[in-house]
């Protein structure tokens, strides 16, 4: 059997941000494996959906590291196979080819599975989902020798989709169940400017309904609505959640609860067993709480933060949640948590493209989005959320919160 000191199980973006933080902090050769079920080595996942959706980016273009990093590094890749078993307090892996991998310590860094569209033709080839790079392969090929796309959701995946689709110069429809973009999200306000925006350049939405059954003689020719209507196309594109993988860990004894239940330092149940990435329900320290982040910035730092607690790094991860997206010609960022804000202040002109939003609760800054905006703004808002010193709306409105 195989023996290795660190093994990440997944080979993401935990992995490769990991894999680099390893290697600057004196990692020697030989005590680092990654598995994955990927044949690829780990990649960039933002422009899945954006840049190489569009075609602008390559393979080698969104790798996380040179191919080559991981062999003058002397870190094992044990690409395109499946973990099928953990075994946690003997600290072994077994993998579908056979294969048993020892460890010392070990990182779950699975990631998570699209939710898929269970009704009738879901299995027709064009009924497509974003996840890997074999995913957005897939939907760009598909774009190619089609003429008109469905997209099903609104969050960031629907929205980045359908906005690469659009400048594609698909005929693009979005279905949503709210009556709004984004509603869990986004503000009225903010739905409105970006249901205008997206509407003048050609996407059309259909609210408050969905897709009842995929129709096509071999391969996907239109969707049927709830209310009966259908929609001529070729593609359809689902972005409507995903399950954390926890399929292995929960076989092997950890505690799972919306993914891999971690302490503030990314330990499991098993201290010896770390998680990281859209798999780790870990504790917040910022907010009290827990959560589950499934975004790019959370994957990259707690990878980074694996190494550190792997080298004897022993400290909390505390982090302030962020995003980032680009639609069309536009980019925002986001930071912090909505959840419980008993306020919400607007600077800029929401009819604009140039426009922020602060969400409050009891007197502090617990959220903030910002779309071209001054860098104080951008800069403010991450240090203020983590500070959770008083911030007033006033303050945000007359352009003076504090800047220490």
């Amino acid at each position: 059997m195989k023996k290795s000191k660190f093994v990440i199980l997944g080979g993401g973006m935990v992995a490769g941000y990991a894999a680099k933080e390893f290697a600057s902090r004196g990692l020697k050769s030989g005590e680092l494996t990654i598995l994955s079920v990927d044949g690829v080595v780990p990649y960039e996942r933002p422009p899945l959906s954006k840049g190489f959706l569009a075609g602008k980016d390559d393979e080698a273009g969104i790798r996380i590291n040179p191919e080559e990093f991981y062999g003058q590094h002397g870190i094992e890749l044990c690409l395109g196979d499946e973990v099928t078993g953990l075994d946690a307090q003997n600290r072994t892996v077994r993998l579908r080819s056979g294969a048993n991998i020892g460890f010392e310590k070990l990182v779950i860094a699975t990631g998570a599975s699209p939710k898929t569209l269970d009704v009738p033709g879901a299995d027709l080839p064009g009924v497509c989902y974003l996840r890997s790079m074999h995913d957005s392969k897939q939907i760009r090929d598909r774009a190619a020798n089609a003429k008109r796309a469905v997209v099903v959701g609104s969050g960031f995946i629907g929205m980045e989709v359908a906005s690469v689709l659009a400048q594609k110069n698909l005929e693009t429809t979005m279905i949503l169940r709210d009556d709004r973009v984004w509603k869990n999200f986004f503000t009225p306000a903010m739905s409105r400017m970006f249901e205008q925006y997206f509407s003048a350049r050609g996407v059309r939405f259909v609210k408050q309904s969905e897709v009842k059954e995929a129709r096509g003689a071999g391969e996907l020719a239109a969707v049927a609505l709830a209310d009966g209507t259908e929609l001529s196309c070729e593609l359809l594109v689902a972005g409507i959640g995903v399950r954390p993988a926890t399929d292995v860990a929960a076989k092997s004894g950890l505690e799972v609860d919306n993914g891999v239940v971690v302490n503030e330092y990314l330990e499991s149940s098993t201290p010896w067993i770390l998680a990281a990435g859209d798999v780790a329900n870990y504790h917040d320290l910022l907010f009290n709480k827990r959560r589950r982040v499934e975004h790019w910035d959370n994957a990259v730092s707690q990878g980074q933060h694996c190494a550190h607690m792997l080298t004897g790094e022993r400290v909390p991860f505390v982090h302030v949640p962020y995003f980032f997206s680009d639609v069309f010609d536009l980019s925002y960022e986001f930071w912090g948590d909505t959840s419980g804000a008993s306020e919400v202040v607007e600077r800029g002109d929401l009819n604009s493209t140039s426009f922020s939003v602060w969400w409050l609760k009891q007197g502090h800054l617990t959220a903030a989005f910002t779309m071209n905006r001054p860098d104080k703004e951008r800069e403010a808002a991450p240090r203020w959320i983590e500070s959770k010193k008083p911030v007033h709306a006033a303050d945000i409105k007359a352009d003076s919160w504090p800047t220490g």
